[in-house]
């Protein structure tokens, strides 16, 4: 018997990413099918799904002409929570495993939903942020990054999904900001209410001025000062 041939879109896929779908699938759904001029992943009923492990910016007009159709449309996107660094030779040979100190959370997703803030506006968009554990694989080269000492991520792998959430609205998006904020406040308290990096911070606040859940209302020093949009 000849070998299957395999689906449109799948012959580059990246491990990460054929894992994921492989967990998202439910029966019924169907792989890889052609919508107007473009692949989608995951196909459920009516809802249009497509898996996106990194760079959101590289799918913006995707989005905007998917949502366009008419059709719901749901990003499924990884945020490890945990995650195991494995340098590897060029032969594929183990060199160590650790685990990394970094840890993601939900909010995180914002990195990468500032590619198109007011999309989320949309009623037919909603993103389903997938909490996991994973393995990256480094190998090291000569013109790697520099920041790593030539050590750079060739593969990331699926290890475990933890918890899923589901964000269809922006009452969604707002339930990410953290408790205890006070009525003002800059990016740096919501930084340290989040236990995030500032830069994450940043791109949450931004992401939530641009929906319209943020107000700025004046600076502290030199630090743009926010409040909820609703509060008058």
């Amino acid at each position: 018997m000849p070998p299957s041939t395999p689906h449109i879109g799948t012959l580059r896929e990246k491990p990460l990413h054929a894992a994921l779908k492989k967990w998202y699938t439910l029966p019924g759904d169907r792989i890889e099918c052609k919508v107007g001029a473009f692949v989608i992943d995951l196909v459920r009923d009516d809802l249009l799904i497509e898996v996106q492990t990194r760079g959101f910016s590289s799918m913006k007009q995707k989005v905007v002409s998917l949502l366009e159709i008419g059709r719901p449309l749901r990003i499924v996107h990884p945020i490890p929570v945990d995650k195991w660094i494995v340098k590897i030779d060029d032969a594929g040979t183990v060199l160590s495993r650790r685990r990394s100190p970094k840890h993601g959370g939900p909010a995180d997703v914002f990195g990468e939903l500032v590619s198109f803030p007011e999309l989320l506006a949309d009623v037919g968009l909603e993103v389903d942020v997938i909490m996991t554990i994973e393995e990256e694989l480094w190998l090291h080269s000569s013109d790697g990054p520099w920041r790593r000492r030539g050590w750079g991520v060739v593969e990331r792998r699926l290890l475990e999904v933890v918890d899923s959430l589901l964000l269809k609205n922006t009452e969604d998006l707002t339930g990410l900001l953290p408790d205890g904020l006070p009525v003002t406040f800059t990016t740096g308290d919501l930084a340290a209410s989040l236990r995030r990096p500032r830069r994450s911070a940043q791109q949450m606040a931004y992401c939530l001025r641009k929906l319209g859940v943020l107000e700025v209302v004046g600076k502290r020093g030199k630090a743009v000062e926010y409040r909820l949009a609703s509060l008058d």
